[in-house]
């Protein structure tokens, strides 16, 4: 019988193979729908901006207003998931993530799409613990479980992948209004396939839902998070800037004190303390940032400075999908062979020398330019993802699936934020992706040095 990583524990799910490889279709489809729809704006904004008369600072917050509601409710919604149980907390997030989904193309300007985007980030994080809470009732065991976070993990980058290249063919052939189609279609799917494909979840322990714990995380979250997405458009000394930066660093304060006397806190304090997962979340956001920095770069870099179109650039990264797709068939088999320390770690190695040959590459030709590093990032990214989503939820209970749930979906979506705000005050694209190229190899050393 199959093990995960030298464990005697069989990895054979209640009802059996096939069962939970269509649950497990079902919630990877979802998951990945839900990157899909954080990246879908990015590369027809340019449209969106004209059709709207938009200027840099409300383009900018259109371009956030999904992840920054996704990260600032993650934490709540795994504590939804693991008091409520996570199938009736899945289902409440689709109904509202599917309505707002429907309701973004038919915006007729710029506040009803940007309502629509914080609504649908909104149901996402309802969704995201949820669907991680789900897959646990599905893979109760611990080396089923892990080795199906190992397949996991790359999902979000996969998303992310389809999310720029169809997005980019969707409005070329019609509008940018019709990328919504995608998770709407989903998210109906999900509703109707979900009582029949997933295990019911019974509610958790009646937990106190630490109101003013999530209240502090949620305010926090989006007021550090708007005033890190400003600094494109304001220096970072202006009050557009510092007042939500400021601001929000006070209340994420106020919740990290509020949480070490709370009872049942939100975010138990222990929970952090685990070396190896603090490693996996980490590579988990450096990862997301490093996957986010070459999309938003490169797209603008081949549509402003190389004359490309839309649908030509979706094209330039089709290379990018097909290393993903392949590196991510290796992830499992090299997780049960080297453990999840060492995948990691290789992992972050190759997307970092991907990152700096995509920085050394960038007025190059495409061809020996920018193909080398599109096909070494994500092969990398995918591996990383992989061994970082195990390091991450290993040894992780069955009550507190939603919380894991919730806090890898909160590092995926702060990585971006942080880091690429970060990142963009060094100019660019070249200056971004060397850097962000040393960080994966520290991080990389870091990983081989304490989880490995």
């Amino acid at each position: 019988m199959t093990t995960y990583e030298g464990t005697a524990t069989p990895i054979t799910p209640p009802g059996g193979h096939r069962a939970a490889r269509r649950g497990f279709a079902l919630l990877g489809t979802v998951q990945a729908t839900l990157v899909f729809t954080l990246a879908s704006l990015a590369v027809p904004l340019p449209r969106i901006a004209d059709e709207f008369g938009l200027d840099q600072g409300r383009l900018i917050l259109l371009s956030a207003a999904y992840g920054l509601t996704f990260a600032g409710l993650l934490l709540l919604g795994g504590r939804l998931a693991d008091r409520y149980g996570a199938r009736r907390a899945l289902t409440a997030g689709l109904l509202l993530f599917a309505a707002a989904s429907a309701l973004a193309p038919l915006a007729p300007g710029y506040a009803a799409l940007l309502g629509a985007r914080f609504a649908q980030g909104t149901g996402a994080a309802l969704v995201a613990p949820a669907a991680m809470g789900a897959l646990r009732a599905l893979y109760p065991g611990p080396a089923a479980y892990g080795r199906a976070m190992g397949t996991w993990g790359g999902l979000s980058v996969l998303g992310a992948t389809a999310g720029n290249l169809l997005s980019g063919a969707l409005t070329a052939a019609a509008s940018w209004r019709a990328s919504f189609a995608v998770p709407v279609a989903v998210a109906l799917a999900a509703l109707l396939l979900a009582p029949r494909l997933l295990p019911a979840t019974p509610p958790g322990a009646d937990r106190a839902l630490d109101l003013p714990g999530a209240l502090l995380a949620t305010a926090g979250i989006v007021l550090a998070s708007t005033g890190l997405v400003l600094t494109d458009a304001h220096p970072w000394d202006s009050a557009p800037v510092l007042v939500p930066l400021l601001g929000g660093l006070a209340l994420l304060a106020g919740f990290a004190r509020a949480e070490r006397r709370a009872a049942d806190p939100l975010l138990p304090p222990d929970f952090l303390r685990d070396r190896r997962r603090l490693l996996g979340l980490t590579a988990i956001a450096l990862t997301a940032a490093g996957t986010a920095t070459v999309f938003v770069l490169l797209s603008l870099d081949l549509q402003r400075q190389r004359g490309y179109s839309v649908a030509l650039t979706s094209a330039a990264f089709v290379p990018f999908a097909a290393a993903l797709l392949g590196a991510g068939r290796c992830a499992g088999p090299l997780l049960g062979r080297y453990g999840p320390g060492r995948v990691t770690a290789a992992g972050l190695g190759a997307a970092g020398a991907g990152l700096a040959l995509l920085a050394t590459g960038a007025e190059l030709p495409y061809a020996y330019g920018l193909l080398p590093g599109l096909l070494l990032l994500p092969a990398g990214g995918a591996l990383s993802f992989a061994g970082a989503a195990v390091l991450a939820t290993e040894r992780v209970p069955a009550d507190r699936a939603g919380l894991a749930g919730g806090v890898l979906n909160t590092a995926m979506e702060l990585g971006p934020t942080v880091l690429f705000a970060a990142l963009l005050t060094l100019g660019g694209p070249a200056a971004p992706l060397a850097a962000a190229a040393a960080l994966f190899a520290a991080l990389a050393l870091l990983t081989v040095r304490l989880a490995t």
